[in-house]
């Protein structure tokens, strides 16, 4: 048998050096991809008061995250330091992760019902929406990583469920905020300053560095339109940044679409909070909504930020959703959860509330549904 020539003292010297490399790369990689909880700013007080939302360098939520804040809580979280939970669903009944993938019905894409409502769903949290005779993009991702590096950070578990080739002319990209796994900058640069993009406040001098200026940008409760389509900017419970050094001077939201069809909710990236509520009661009921429900675990170190398939449930009824399509799960491992869980939770949900699993539904890579208009 060969011996290691290496004295063991170098070999754990070389293990810490290499830890300490990933822990900092996490670090940086967090700041950008929502992962690591935000702190509050200072608030603005001058003469004539801003909405409450708004601070002297940025943003923040009216229900902000009273349990922990930034770099030290990523790390306990890294490291392990945190007390153990009782995972909502048994390992033993969440089988191996095996994403569904469908052959995207490209004529379906091609050729929309313009008096229908038609979603196809990319993963995680992109969706090709055609309504009111638009093509829209919701936080379109299509690199291989959400991170600022093409050799590391989280990588795909399952490719686009629709090549960005076979895309169909976009008219419209909204964006939810500004974390790599919701705001990708090749796509973006792909897609060009052909179509309009929808932004919250402070993200469209991110566009303009690129050349984009056909760039709508909005606080919350501002409206836009394109064309006879209204694009609501609504209250998420979230953060923004994409790097170390600027957390929260973008803001973050989800949207509201309201066209002939009915009502359309996109929720961004959120955790529970009020907001529904709010939501609901001032721009629902909705025909649509798409609800994030995955990223939850462990809930020590993402709530609020991230919500559980119960949670997101909770937030279909408090929007008033007639039907609702999971996001933000099964494509990129940022959470301790297994992959595969979040649907399996979500029908639990479902049944332990009384409602018929088809009122929440999860979309399989590359699936269209078609949904016929009702007043």
């Amino acid at each position: 048998m060969k011996k290691d020539s290496q004295p063991q003292s170098e070999r754990f010297t070389a293990a810490m050096v290499r830890r300490a490399l990933s822990v900092l790369l996490y670090l940086l990689l967090a700041a950008g991809f929502g992962l690591a909880p935000s702190g509050s700013a200072e608030t603005v007080t001058p003469s004539e008061k801003p909405p409450a939302h708004h601070t002297a360098r940025g943003f923040r939520n009216l229900y902000p995250d009273t349990h922990h804040t930034g770099v030290g809580s990523t790390l306990r979280y890294l490291l392990g330091l945190y007390p153990k939970e009782i995972p909502a669903i048994p390992p033993d009944r969440v089988p191996p992760y095996k994403p569904e993938i469908v052959v995207p019905d490209l004529d379906l894409i091609r050729h929309p019902d313009p008096g229908r409502i038609q979603l196809t769903w990319i993963g995680h949290s992109s969706f090709l929406l055609q309504v009111n005779g638009l093509n829209i993009l919701l936080d379109p991702v299509y690199s291989e990583r959400a991170s600022p590096f093409s050799f590391a950070g989280p990588k795909r578990l399952v490719p686009p469920g629709v090549r960005f080739e076979d895309l169909p002319p976009i008219d419209a990209v909204v964006i939810s905020h500004n974390h790599f796994d919701h705001l990708d900058k090749p796509t973006i640069k792909r897609l060009g300053n052909k179509p309009r993009y929808f932004v919250p406040l402070g993200v469209r001098t991110w566009f303009s560095r690129l050349g984009i200026d056909r760039v709508s940008e909005l606080d919350w409760w501002q409206r836009s339109f394109i064309g006879e389509t209204v694009l609501c900017c609504v209250p998420a419970l979230h953060w923004s940044g994409r790097g170390p050094f600027r957390r929260n001077h973008e803001l973050w939201a989800g949207w509201v679409i309201e066209t002939k069809q009915g009502r359309i909710y996109f929720a961004g990236d959120s955790g529970y909070s009020p907001y529904y509520k709010e939501i609901g009661t001032r721009l629902g009921p909705f025909r649509l909504s798409m609800i994030p429900i995955g990223t939850y675990r462990p809930a020590w170190y993402f709530k609020p930020m991230h919500q559980d398939p119960a949670e997101a449930l909770q937030a279909h009824r408090d929007v008033g959703s007639a039907f609702s399509v999971g996001m933000h799960w099964g494509t990129f491992k940022t959470s301790t959860e297994p992959s595969g869980e979040p649907p399996i939770f979500l029908k639990k949900a479902l049944r332990e509330a009384g409602l018929p699993e088809d009122q929440f539904v999860v979309m399989k890579f590359g699936q269209t549904l078609v949904l016929d208009w009702q007043p």
